[in-house]
């Protein structure tokens, strides 16, 4: 749940500054900003869920398919808030590719402490 909650951080952040951009309301922005990454974070949550089933995630294939999950959801939420297709589009081009990049990162960041985190101790002298 750590590793939801903090991907879910960063998606709010991102969110807000690209539906504040894309339409200049602070109100509908912040409305977007609440919905989208709401949604998102569960669909992370179950997607996660998933990928587990898999011994051999893949960073890449990974973030694909959560690419795909991403768009869609951005552009549903998007276009219902805000009933403007261009606004719906563009939300789901923008907002899903930079968070696909910082999920990306987040991904290697979190198997990279799994793995530091589950590499044996080794205490004492080798001879």
């Amino acid at each position: 749940m750590k590793k939801t909650l903090s991907f879910a951080a960063i998606h709010f952040s991102i969110a807000f500054t690209v539906a504040y951009v894309l339409t200049g309301d602070i109100i509908i922005g912040s409305l977007i900003a609440m919905t989208e990454p709401t949604v998102n974070t569960g669909a992370f949550y179950l997607h996660e869920k998933l990928w587990q089933l898999s011994r051999r995630a893949r960073p890449v294939v990974k973030t694909a398919s959560f690419a795909v999950v991403h768009f869609n959801v951005a552009f549903l939420v998007g276009y219902v808030i805000s009933g403007d297709w261009l606004v719906g589009g563009a939300l789901a081009l923008v907002e899903p590719s930079i968070n696909t990049l910082a999920y990306f990162f987040h991904e290697k960041v979190w198997q990279r402490r799994h793995s530091v985190n589950s590499a044996p101790l080794h205490v004492g002298h080798h001879h």
